[in-house]
C-alpha cells in the first residue's frame, strides 16, 4: 500500500505500489454533515495495469485537470515545469479515462485524500513509473497535489495514485513528486476530507464512497 505519514512515510511493496500518506487524527464532521457529498455505490474494482507510458505535453501550454466527484468538482493545475514526467502522465491518464469511475481509497482527516487506484486496493497503478526531480523545499501544503509512492521506491517516484494535502501540517518529507495545486473547488476537497473515520487512524478508512465520476483535462 502506498502511505504519506506526518512526520513519517511507511508503504509497502508489490507492482505499481505507492506510498499513501499517514497522519494525526483529527476532529472531523460527521458525513451526514458533509456538504454536497452524493451517496453513491462504490464501483467495481477493475485492473488498471498495462497502460501505455506517455509523451511529454507541450511546455509552452498550461494544463488543467477537472475532477468531477460525487461531493463536486474541482480542479489541478498541472507543474509540469517541477514535474513534467508525472504531468505528462496525469494529463495522459486522465485523457484515457483511466481515473474514471475510481475512489479516494484513503481519506485521514486534516491530512490528505488519496485517489487513482482503479483496483481500490491501495497498491495499483498504471503498469510503468515516472520519476521526477522533488526539490528539496518542497512545501505540502493545503491544496498541493502529490504523486504517492512506496516507501523503497526513490524519491519523486509516480504511478497513477496521488493525494491532495488537507491539513496544515503534514510534516512530510521532499519525497514525492510535486504534480499540481488545486486552483477551484478547494471547499469540495476538503469536504471529502471529512469522510474518513478518525478511529482508523493512518489507514483512512472512508466513512462513505467518494467516486471521481470523470477526469477532464483543460490546455490554457
Amino acid at each position: 500500500m502506498v502511505v504519506v505519514a506526518v512526520l513519517a512515510l511507511a508503504g509497502c511493496g508489490g507492482d505499481d505500489e505507492e506510498s499513501e500518506p499517514r497522519a494525526q487524527q483529527a476532529e472531523t464532521v460527521p458525513a451526514e454533515q458533509a456538504p454536497g457529498c452524493k451517496e453513491v455505490p462504490q464501483p467495481e474494482p477493475r485492473d488498471g495495469g498495462g497502460q501505455k507510458k506517455p509523451k511529454p505535453l507541450d511546455p509552452a501550454k498550461t494544463y488543467e485537470v477537472v475532477l468531477q466527484t460525487s461531493c463536486g468538482d474541482f480542479t489541478i493545475r498541472l507543474d509540469q515545469k517541477t514535474s513534467p514526467q508525472a504531468a505528462a502522465s496525469f494529463a495522459a491518464l486522465s485523457r484515457d479515462g483511466f481515473f474514471d469511475d475510481t475512489i479516494f481509497h484513503r481519506i485521514v482527516p486534516d491530512f490528505v485524500i488519496q485517489g487513482g487506484d482503479p483496483t481500490v486496493s491501495g497498491s495499483g497503478g498504471p503498469g510503468y513509473s515516472t520519476r521526477d526531480e522533488v526539490p528539496s523545499d518542497a512545501a505540502y501544503e493545503p491544496g498541493v497535489v502529490a504523486m504517492a509512492k512506496a516507501g523503497n521506491e526513490p524519491p519523486g517516484t509516480g504511478g497513477s495514485q496521488f493525494f491532495v494535502v488537507t491539513g496544515s501540517s503534514t510534516g512530510l518529507t521532499p519525497d514525492y513528486a510535486l504534480l499540481g495545486k488545486v486552483t477551484d473547488g478547494m471547499d469540495v476537497v476538503q469536504a471529502i476530507g471529512e469522510l474518513g473515520d478518525p478511529a482508523s487512524g493512518g489507514a483512512g478508512t472512508p466513512l462513505q464512497s467518494v467516486v471521481i465520476e470523470k477526469a477532464t483535462v483543460r490546455e490554457l
